[in-house]
């Protein structure tokens, strides 16, 4: 019985692994604040519509544009892609050699007769369709050179058998964010957007680490 109880306190620990994973994973996400600006001494304001250091023409304008700013991403992401193909091929061949019979001694010539015949046929489909829609909020983490902005983010939904994460890193160019402050998904440059759970409802719809492993390794 004592043999067993190292097991017994190893379950729980791998059964924990994924979230632990993601939850390390989490503290690259960490939100980043604006830095406060310091106004120069003097400086007082001269009501109008018009200010340099907006980001946009008129002074209310609340687009992102200093590092630590919020920024909201709409998720426009519909992919659908197919493939199919097909391949055949057919060979035949004989060969028949008939000789006199003075050549042949009484010999039956018709045991020279030969012929093959091959034929293939293969045909092979494959389709996926990822959709992902929604609203999600990130910050400004780096101005990049040429105004280019850097936005990183996370959201994290605590469930009640496990969590749920909604990544995502890319580039923005000012210009393609909207007046109220949001940018399609699809207009972000070298974006990385990850959907991804961890939990016990995760870790029932796929395999235990121990048949994945004996997967691995299995010669079938």
């Amino acid at each position: 019985m004592l043999r067993h109880l190292p097991a017994m306190f190893l379950i729980p620990t791998l059964s924990a692994c994924a979230t632990q994973i993601e939850e390390k994973i989490s503290e690259d996400y960490a939100p980043v604040y604006p830095v406060e600006m310091i106004e120069p001494t003097g400086a007082l304001p001269s009501g109008g519509i018009y200010t340099a250091s907006s980001a946009g023409l008129f002074a209310s304008d609340r687009r992102a544009s200093r590092v630590g700013d919020i920024l909201t991403v709409q998720f426009t992401e519909r992919f659908s892609a197919s493939k199919s193909q097909s391949a055949s091929g057919e060979r035949s061949n004989s060969f028949e050699m008939d000789l006199p019979n003075v050549l042949t001694g009484g010999f039956d010539d018709g045991q020279l007769t030969n012929g093959t015949d091959q034929s293939f046929s293969g045909k092979g489909a494959a389709q996926q369709s990822n959709s992902l829609t929604g609203l999600m909020s990130v910050s400004v983490v780096r101005i990049m050179p040429g105004g280019m902005l850097e936005i990183m983010g996370q959201k994290r939904l605590t469930l009640n058998n496990g969590r749920e994460y909604v990544r995502l890193t890319g580039v923005v160019r000012p210009e393609d964010i909207g007046p109220d402050n949001v940018v399609r998904s699809d207009r972000i440059a070298h974006a990385d957007i990850q959907y991804v759970g961890a939990g016990d409802t995760h870790d029932t719809a796929k395999p235990g680490w121990l048949r994945r492993g004996l997967s691995v390794i299995s010669p079938l």
